[in-house]
């Protein structure tokens, strides 16, 4: 038998060793694409009924066999290809011949079963991947029995060593991870949904002390008031909804929808019972609570304003569903507006900010990157960072920002001049 295949033709030789590097740049570049495959977008591809997709999800579902029947058949072909290749060049340079057919057999695997290949299929895995799965799976169903006692000793090795195979390749993104390809999606996602997802991940990390409407804020009705000042606070309002109180906010009535009393309000027959009798049971909320949390109770409950307690029950503030929803589609125009008043550019480049801007807004409309752990206002880190509160101008550094205190009045911080630290440099210089 051995004196009949050296005396093939060498135009079949050399057919059988072109035919042998062709199918070890196949299973080369099915290795590679089927690794470099994108699993989501795989598993999606599959759920509409993509056949291949489905067998390329089915062989990575065990890996370790996936590999045994590619590195089976890459190497019988190779080992077929040296054999060839040492024939051929036994017959035509003799027994010097091995080492050279040695030498350019190496070099032919390594570019044309090797690296074009394997470059080919991780820069276009779909289109190597889907198709080889076709021959792939069929040849390990084929192979299974061979395959299995290879993949058992090897896994009995990988034991040893702490690496159990059964286990899972899909591993699940974390909050960064997914940030991360999030800001890679590029054209794929607009950049106005690529923030709102990005809003979303963030929406778990924040609380509603973080975007709440502070007490001194809090915009409400005081049944103790003159009915007339009532009637123009109702006619006046911005808000469809505004918590009811009695000379305090500590002595809450309860909530107001505005819309219940309109009808009366506009053709003036409002009265002090009517407005009583549509106040609402006010819903309380604890601080601390996680926005996430929140959102989903304002679904249950069908509710949304609530008024934010501390661990004491006292009035904090007032947090409306509007204020979770900016957080992940970013402010609205009322809401945008108001706050631009609270941020001015200057000239020169710097910004002049009100004390009671929100922490999390600055770093997210300026890029900035404030603290946000245990301070929410701009005052209340400032205040936080001195220990105490401060007299006239004063000027300190906060991570990448040179803040200088620009206006205090009631022991608050009212206006701020906001530096980045390398353009206060730079200004010096």
């Amino acid at each position: 038998m051995e004196q009949t295949s050296i005396d093939w033709p060498l135009g079949w030789l050399f057919a059988a060793l072109v035919l042998l590097i062709i199918l070890s740049g196949f299973f080369s570049s099915s290795e590679t694409g089927l690794i470099a495959l994108n699993r989501y977008r795989m598993r999606h591809r599959a759920e509409q009924g993509h056949r291949g997709a489905k067998l390329a999800a089915r062989l990575l579902e065990q890996p370790d066999r996936l590999i045994g029947i590619i590195l089976l058949g890459n190497n019988l072909v190779n080992i077929f290809a040296a054999s060839l290749a040492t024939i051929i060049a036994i017959r035509l340079l003799g027994e010097s011949g091995i080492w050279i057919a040695t030498l350019i057999l190496t070099v032919v695997v390594l570019i044309f079963a090797e690296v074009a290949p394997k470059t080919a299929a991780a820069l276009k895995p779909e289109r190597i991947a889907y198709p080889a799965a076709f021959v792939l799976y069929p040849l390990l169903r084929l192979f299974y029995p061979l395959v299995w006692v290879i993949n058992s000793t090897a896994n009995i090795l990988l034991r040893l060593f702490g690496i159990r195979p059964e286990r899972g390749t899909m591993e699940q993104f974390t909050r960064e991870e997914l940030r991360t390809l999030l800001k890679e999606s590029g054209e794929n996602i607009s950049d106005d949904h690529q923030q709102m997802l990005l809003n979303i991940l963030d929406l778990e990390q924040a609380t509603i002390d973080d975007v709440m409407v502070p007490r001194n804020e809090v915009i409400g009705i005081d049944l103790e008031d003159d009915w007339e000042v009532i009637l123009t606070k109702l006619s006046q309002t911005l808000y469809t909804r505004l918590p009811v109180y009695r000379g305090d906010l500590e002595n809450l009535e309860g909530l107001l929808h505005v819309r219940t009393i309109l009808s009366r309000l506009s053709t003036g027959r409002l009265t002090y019972e009517n407005l009583v009798r549509s106040v609402r049971e006010p819903y309380f909320i604890p601080e601390g609570t996680q926005l996430t949390k929140q959102l989903l109770e304002f679904q249950r409950l069908e509710r949304r304003l609530g008024m934010v307690v501390d661990e004491y029950g006292d009035i904090i503030g007032l947090i409306t569903l509007d204020d979770i929803l900016e957080e992940i589609v970013g402010e609205f125009t009322t809401e945008a507006k108001g706050y631009k008043k609270m941020v001015r550019q200057l000239e020169d480049g710097a910004y002049l900010v009100d004390g009671s801007a929100n922490l999390r807004m600055l770093n997210r409309r300026y890029d900035w990157n404030l603290p946000t752990e245990t301070a929410r206002t701009v005052n209340g880190l400032i205040l936080e960072q001195l220990e105490m509160i401060p007299h006239g101008q004063t000027c300190l550094r906060v991570g990448d920002h040179i803040f200088t205190i620009v206006e205090i009045s009631d022991n608050t911080i009212r206006k701020v001049l906001v530096k980045p630290f390398r353009f206060r440099k730079s200004q010096e210089s």
